[in-house]
């Protein structure tokens, strides 16, 4: 429980997180029917990049180098246009000072028959997190182990929605966690959308994690690297498995990869959107 995302706020891997998390809130709002999202490793929902992300200045490889663009979001694909348009509504003053994290990205694309369910372990970032939302009725925010969480929280209310896991990985066994948490989500809640989050240091490690994974319905798996050799010891970069993947949200992720990639790549890198077995 020493991991604290301040720290990493805004790097590679929150860009393309956030990105595909943009993706499929659009997708879920393309309907009247109401939605719940459940973010089950929250964090504190807003960061300040001059505070503990300044320690790391990841974020310079990361929001900074695709913010900086002049006009990034008339050339951008529709869900990193997006992406960048819901970040520099927290930046009014036009710098980039704040960066916005999961739970508020998915606050800001919430209509007001929606609900978000928050949670998050470490005591100082729940206290934290509870007074970004105080007052705010249609987020629930529980201080509680998100692996416990997968079977008190689920199914929701209302059921239509969708689940972010975005672990801190401190454990060696994490991988293999994550491939069982998407199968206790699934099996709890099979018509939900999933987003599980995933780094890439080693390739072994990670197609070892994608073949644990049970038939899932509708499932890709979506990857962006920045450097061509990948070394045990640093982010070389960084995934997702999804399930349940809305109709057209296929070609709005290709789009959005094949754009970001380039954008992000330190020494090389690549991108894919593949088909997991269902």
């Amino acid at each position: 429980m020493n991991y604290r995302h301040a720290f990493h706020a805004g790097n590679q891997a929150d860009v393309l997180k956030h990105v595909v998390l943009v993706a499929l809130l659009e997708a879920l709002r393309g309907k009247d029917k109401p939605f719940a999202v459940l973010d089950l490793h929250a964090g504190i929902g807003r960061y300040t990049l001059a505070a503990e992300a300044s320690k790391t200045g990841e974020y310079v490889d990361g929001i900074a180098r695709i913010e900086r663009e002049t006009g990034a979001e008339a050339l951008a694909p529709a869900a990193v246009a997006r992406y960048l348009e819901l970040v520099r509504a927290f930046n009014p003053s036009g710098r980039l000072e704040i960066y916005p994290g999961s739970p508020r990205l998915i606050r800001a694309l919430m209509r007001p028959e929606d609900r978000l369910t928050l949670v998050e372990l470490h005591p100082e970032d729940n206290a934290r997190l509870r007074a970004e939302f105080a007052g705010d009725e249609q987020v629930a925010i529980h201080h509680r182990d998100s692996w416990e969480a997968l079977r008190g929280l689920l199914p929701p209310q209302p059921r239509r929605g969708l689940l972010l896991l975005d672990p801190s990985f401190e454990q060696p066994d994490e991988l293999a966690r994550l491939a069982r948490g998407v199968a206790t989500v699934h099996r709890r809640w099979p018509e939900g959308v999933i987003a599980a989050w995933y780094p890439i240091k080693d390739r072994p490690p990670v197609d070892a994690m994608l073949a644990a994974l049970p038939p899932l319905p509708r499932a890709w798996t979506a990857e962006l690297t920045v450097f061509d050799t990948l070394f045990p010891a640093r982010l070389n970069g960084s995934g997702l498995v999804l399930a349940n993947l809305p109709w057209g949200v296929e070609e709005a992720l290709r789009e959005a990869l094949a754009w970001l990639q380039p954008r992000l790549a330190r020494q090389g890198g690549a991108w894919r959107l593949e088909p997991l077995p269902g």
